[in-house]
């Protein structure tokens, strides 16, 4: 498999977790018992494929160098390494706004005891306003993720 395929298969996997993710969000709201665990098991594993699509990314727009880091985190620490589409995701990182600096947030609770996913609160309690889901931040991440392959997959063929 190319790069470029393995960075679409993972991408195309999130997707289908994010669908199932929704399926099961509806499922709570009808009280399936298991309905709550399931959305966060499956959010969590989304967002575990997106990790996957931007370490399989990253190899991808890196693919021309003689460097070779083991994830996200070295790459984008690695400020020594000269290449446009790299800098280009750490500026990314470094814009709280963005979809990938959210994404990285998430993917470090992921990582932490804590975990990513959450219990939704209760329907008769306030919950704080403008606040996303984590499947809807993902959905978005997916989306803003997917936009930007192009641009970034231009820029590497040059090589």
């Amino acid at each position: 498999m190319t790069s470029v395929a393995r960075t679409n298969q993972l991408l195309y996997q999130a997707d289908l977790l994010l669908a199932l993710a929704a399926d099961a969000q509806t499922e709570e709201a009808n009280r399936d018992e298991h309905a709550t665990a399931r959305r966060m098991a499956l959010e969590e594993a989304a967002l575990g494929q997106l990790e996957l699509a931007l370490n399989a990314l990253l190899r991808e727009v890196t693919e021309h160098t003689d460097l070779t880091h083991d994830d996200w985190r070295a790459w984008l620490q690695a400020t020594s390494v000269p290449v446009a589409e790299l800098e280009r995701l750490r500026s990314l990182a470094d814009d709280a706004e963005s979809w990938l600096a959210m994404l990285l947030e998430r993917l470090r609770a992921l990582h932490g005891d804590e975990g990513a996913a959450r219990r939704e609160a209760p329907r008769r309690l306030i919950a704080s306003a403008g606040e996303s889901t984590l499947a809807e931040t993902l959905r978005w991440c997916h989306r803003e993720f997917r936009a930007l392959l192009p641009s970034l997959r231009e820029g590497s063929s040059e090589w």
